[in-house]
């Protein structure tokens, strides 16, 4: 029997690919072990994202405290969690929501509005005063309308007669009292300043030392805060921020100012402004010619008899001196608001909106409107005025515009009772 030997290198060349194929398995089974945890990571982030989804579409459709943390069950395993916390940031409702799968976390933050119907949305209401609705001058409506019982009719002012084709372009429906607002929003706008008031848990901003400031929403609100005027120039303010003035606040148009809100008894926005706020005056709010008050802004004057943001007033002129006024050339896109006492032989207008200003959105006042420009969107209001060649007119609408149709489907804004609430911006 012949017996061949081999060399010493060829079973070293042997265990070597042993080895080599060994090392080849391992590195397999690594791999796939690797890939099915990475796989099992990306499911728990991507399943993460989508119950912070569930949890903001839960705040939609369900009541949810204020001011508390909401655990939502998620009808799953005991490691996952979902929380939902909802408050106000200024007029609108702000939801976190937070889901937690194991290690990971991931929040989202929206703040909520009510959307729109999508057919026969209403452009105009004016309450039932006892008084018909007067058009005079190229006056349009276009949309549903909801006037008073005794109706429409055409009128004239210093000459000038209506010079439209038909009085409403639209349906045409008899109004009672104005719709209610949200009644959460209410008690939010009455007590604002309080919820605002600065604390130790609160970072107060100092803009003599630094211009630019950026706070996220996921952070406890930063304050740039005075007793005496504030005088917003040259200043870059985004997200989570209050600036809260005992007696004035001025926008300049070299600021910057995203998302933020202002309080003040007083609010002034100068010329050619451009920017994303909401201004919460107790007197008086100024904004100046060719401004750009991008969605979703808010101009908003409350007054309330037992509110504990009302100044002390001495007469009834003093009182009728507080109003919103947007001057020649500017838009806003979002809310105007006020929201006064009534008194009678009130012959002011609380809100007035000049020539060739634009408004993207709702008008709400529960007193006087004096409209000369153009709303696309709705306007709601107690009583109209003109004042034309030295006269006052009551229930008057001249040379004013209001079309529903050019304002987006997509539009959210402001809540009333028993609407349906939607996302109206993502914040960071």
């Amino acid at each position: 029997m012949n017996i061949k030997k081999l060399k010493a290198g060829a079973l070293q060349l042997t265990i070597f690919i042993v080895v080599m194929i060994a090392l080849l398995l391992a590195a397999f089974l690594v791999l796939v072990h690797t890939q099915k945890q990475f796989n099992l990571q990306t499911d728990f982030v991507l399943e993460t994202i989508n119950n912070a989804d569930r949890g903001i579409e839960y705040a939609l459709v369900n009541n949810v405290e204020l001011n508390d943390s909401t655990l939502v069950n998620l009808e799953d395993e005991d490691y996952k969690a979902l929380y939902v916390q909802r408050d106000f940031w200024g007029l609108f409702e702000k939801v976190k929501s937070t889901s937690k799968i194991k290690n990971y976390q991931f929040q989202k933050v929206a703040l909520i509005g009510a959307k729109q119907a999508k057919n026969n949305r209403t452009a105009f209401y004016v309450e039932d005063n006892n008084k018909p609705l007067v058009l005079v001058g190229h006056t349009k409506i276009k949309g549903v309308a909801y006037v008073p019982k005794r109706g429409v009719k055409v009128g004239n002012i210093a000459g000038q007669s209506y010079y439209g084709s038909e009085l409403i372009y639209g349906q045409i429906r008899e109004s009672e009292y104005l719709p209610k607002l949200f009644s959460e929003t209410i008690d939010q706008l009455k007590t604002i300043t309080n919820q605002y008031l600065p604390d130790e848990h609160h970072r107060f901003l100092d803009i003599s030392k630094e211009n630019s400031f950026k706070n996220s929403f996921l952070n406890l609100y930063q304050i740039l805060y005075s007793t005496t005027d504030i005088n917003l120039e040259n200043v870059e303010l985004t997200g989570h921020i209050v600036v809260f003035s005992k007696t004035a606040i001025s926008v300049e148009a070299t600021s910057n100012l995203r998302d933020v809100i202002l309080i003040a008894p007083k609010i002034e926005v100068k010329d050619n402004v451009v920017g994303t706020f909401q201004a919460f005056a107790t007197e008086t709010i100024g904004v100046g010619s060719n401004c750009k008050l991008e969605y979703p802004s808010a101009l908003v004057v409350y007054e309330d008899e037992e509110g504990v943001i009302i100044p002390q007033r001495v007469d009834s002129h003093q009182l009728l001196t507080h109003n919103i006024k947007i001057h020649n050339a500017t838009t806003v896109e979002g809310v105007v608001l006020f929201f006064g006492l009534k008194t009678s032989n009130n012959n002011e207008p609380q809100i007035i909106i000049e020539d060739k200003v634009i408004i993207k959105g709702e008008v709400y006042c529960n007193t006087n409107i004096e409209l000369k420009g153009t709303i696309y969107g709705t306007v709601y209001a107690s009583n109209f005025i003109a004042k034309q060649s030295g006269s006052v007119y009551q229930n008057h609408l001249y040379n004013a515009t209001i079309d529903i149709d050019s304002l987006s489907q997509k539009y959210v804004g402001l809540p009333f009772s028993n609407s349906k609430k939607s996302v109206l911006k993502w914040l960071f």
